[in-house]
């Protein structure tokens, strides 16, 4: 039983990784609560799987981020939604069909619901800041 229920683990954050990553390219799937849930699975699946997973540039950038962190700056929220409002509207203009067209911009403003009252806005991290826009 416990090696079905470590298969079964293992095949969520695999797919759970796969969207992920879909929604890093894609602007209206977000990549992130994806990648947190392929950690949990990996972390129930095997300690070999977890510790290949947490050894990735995904774990690092994605979710180690977040979850030290606990939240975005201004500036992160700002470039990510702008970001992802570019391709939600090129989606609405190419998409011919109403109710496409309706449903991205209802998920456009969840988005942004979710962005402004769910994840916590950090204060700015003026040397970090200061690094960034010398490059």
């Amino acid at each position: 039983m416990k090696k079905i229920k470590s298969i079964l683990f293992m095949l969520l954050g695999i797919v759970s990784l796969g969207i992920g990553l879909a929604g890093t390219v894609l602007p209206v799937l977000p990549g992130g609560p994806f990648y947190l849930f392929a950690a949990f699975c990996f972390a129930k699946s095997s300690k070999r799987i977890d510790a290949w997973f947490k050894g990735t540039k995904i774990y690092n950038k994605y979710v180690l981020a977040f979850l030290q962190k606990k939240g975005l700056t201004l500036k992160e929220k700002i470039r990510i939604n702008l970001t992802a409002d570019f391709f939600i509207l090129l989606s609405i203009l190419y998409v011919d069909i109403l109710l496409v067209r309706i449903i991205m911009i209802v998920l456009a403003l969840y988005k942004h619901y979710y962005f402004v009252r769910k994840i916590k806005t950090l204060p700015a991290d003026r040397q970090g800041d200061e690094v960034n826009e010398a490059n």
